[in-house]
C-alpha cells in the first residue's frame, strides 16, 4: 500500500524552529507534487506549502510566507518542511499529502495522505 508518515513534530517555544519530514514508501516521490496541511482543533484542514515534482515551483499560505521553506529530496522519497519563527498560532496537527498532477503545486486534488505530525507551539 502506498504510504506517507511525517515525523518531526513537537513543543517548540514562540519564536522557535521545527523541522517536518514526510517518508514516501511503495511510490515514487519524484513523480508527484507535494503539499503540507495543517489542521488545528475545531478548524477546517487548510493548504500550507506545495511543491511541484521537480521543485521547480512552490506555493505558500499567506499566513507562513517568509518563515516557513519547503524542500524535497527526491533521491531519499522525502519532503521537508523547515517552520521558522514559529507563533501559537501554527499549533496543528501538519499533513503530507501527494497530487499525480506532479508538474505544478496547487492545494487541491491530493491523492495520497498521510496520518499527521502534531506541532505545539507554546511557551
Amino acid at each position: 500500500q502506498l504510504q506517507l508518515v511525517e515525523s518531526g513534530g513537537g513543543l517548540v517555544q514562540p519564536g522557535g524552529s521545527l523541522r517536518l519530514s514526510c517518508a514516501a514508501s511503495r511510490f515514487t516521490l519524484g513523480l508527484y507534487a507535494i503539499g503540507w496541511f495543517r489542521q488545528a482543533p475545531g478548524k477546517e484542514r487548510e493548504g500550507v506549502s506545495c511543491i511541484s515534482n521537480s521543485g521547480a515551483y512552490t506555493n505558500y499560505a499567506d499566513s507562513v510566507k517568509g518563515r516557513f521553506t519547503i524542500s524535497r529530496d527526491n533521491a531519499k522519497n522525502t519532503l521537508y518542511l523547515q517552520m521558522n519563527s514559529l507563533k501559537p498560532e501554527d499549533t496543528a496537527v501538519y499533513y503530507c499529502a501527494a497530487s499525480k498532477i506532479g508538474t505544478l503545486c496547487t492545494f487541491s486534488r491530493y491523492n495520497y495522505w498521510g496520518q499527521g505530525t502534531r506541532v505545539t507551539v507554546s511557551s
